[in-house]
């Protein structure tokens, strides 16, 4: 597919003058700012910083945005920048919440390359420079936040423009902020409805520990990746069995369940079972292949959707454009 152009036009309220993928002077030079190519060699192999005998990334940083006025990160159009990667699924996830919300012309997007080193990631010309600082590598983002920064340089990041620092760079707290602090500028789904908020989370805890990372698990080997692959695959077929009386997990509304749970399914035959090691595929579970087809086939997950930055080389992408047979008139 043809990436669309990094960043959407807001206004800067940091005084920094923006437009669409162009940035400000520069140390006296106008236009866009790159990182330098992946130098591994030079700057070595990233490394994700963990605490001892915690097997998750460090992220330092979980501001959260509320509609209150008075918060320390309070919601407001053209305030707030994501950073997010193609190649990521937790990172799709909040791009795909966002164009559901409506919010493009509200939260502007732009995206980091595909390839790191050392440095962490990086804007380069494929995907865009940063609109927002005319940043060269998102660490400068953390460093500018809190100098000498030594968590996870990771995305999605939200970064706030008028303090000028990062916001969050904890993934499911910036979707459910997106979900529910931008009430008076959104024009899409109600993605985390309020009357069926204990059920998205109940659901979402499973997807968590059996699909979203267990299908990562069961990819590997020995007794843990048996038992995390029999978990995930139990899993997927209860899914599909609930989806043959629904349209989406909870009704006929997409909502944070399938936002969380499609990002895993899109990857699942071109990445994790690529080399069919975790045996059936998702085209086998005929309700959640249709399923994931007729989400594909909506704006906010194809349009966010691209398979060159995940498959894996020479693994068969599925035909994600055929006919879903769900939905009205379906």
């Amino acid at each position: 597919m043809t990436l669309p152009a990094p960043a959407t036009d807001l206004p800067d309220l940091t005084g920094h003058a923006t437009s669409r993928g162009v940035t400000a002077l520069h140390d006296g030079i106008a236009g866009p700012r790159y990182a330098d190519p992946v130098d591994v060699a030079r700057h070595g192999e990233y490394r994700v910083r963990r605490e001892p005998g915690d097997t998750c990334p460090l992220y330092r940083f979980a501001g959260r945005v509320q509609a209150d006025p008075d918060a320390e990160f309070p919601a407001a159009p053209g305030r707030y920048h994501l950073w997010s990667g193609w190649f990521c699924p937790w990172a799709q996830r909040t791009v795909i919440v966002r164009a559901l919300r409506g919010l493009q012309d509200v939260v502007s997007l732009s995206y980091v390359d595909h390839a790191r080193d050392g440095r962490g990631w990086a804007f380069r010309e494929e995907t865009g420079p940063d609109p927002v600082n005319g940043f060269t590598l998102l660490r400068d983002a953390y460093e500018a936040t809190e100098p000498g920064f030594d968590g996870h340089v990771s995305v999605p990041t939200l970064w706030d423009r008028v303090s000028g620092r990062v916001v969050s760079n904890t993934f499911g707290d910036i979707t459910l902020d997106l979900a529910t602090a931008f009430d008076p500028w959104a024009r899409g789904v109600d993605t985390y409805p309020a009357a069926l908020r204990p059920a998205i989370d109940a659901l979402n805890e499973r997807l968590l520990v059996a699909v979203n990372h267990g299908v990562s698990t069961a990819a590997g080997s020995g007794p843990q990746a048996q038992a995390a692959a029999e978990l995930l695959h139990t899993a997927l077929a209860e899914l599909d069995e609930r989806l043959t009386t629904s349209r989406y997990l909870h009704g006929e509304a997409v909502t944070e369940s399938d936002v969380r749970l499609w990002v895993t399914l899109v990857r699942f035959d071109v990445t994790y079972n690529a080399d069919g090691r975790l045996g059936r595929r998702l085209t086998d579970y005929p309700n959640l292949w249709a399923y994931a087809r007729d989400l594909y086939q909506q704006p906010a997950f194809g349009d966010s959707t691209d398979f060159s930055t995940f498959a894996r080389l020479g693994a068969a992408v599925p035909d994600w454009d055929a006919p879903s047979g769900r939905g009205p008139g379906a």
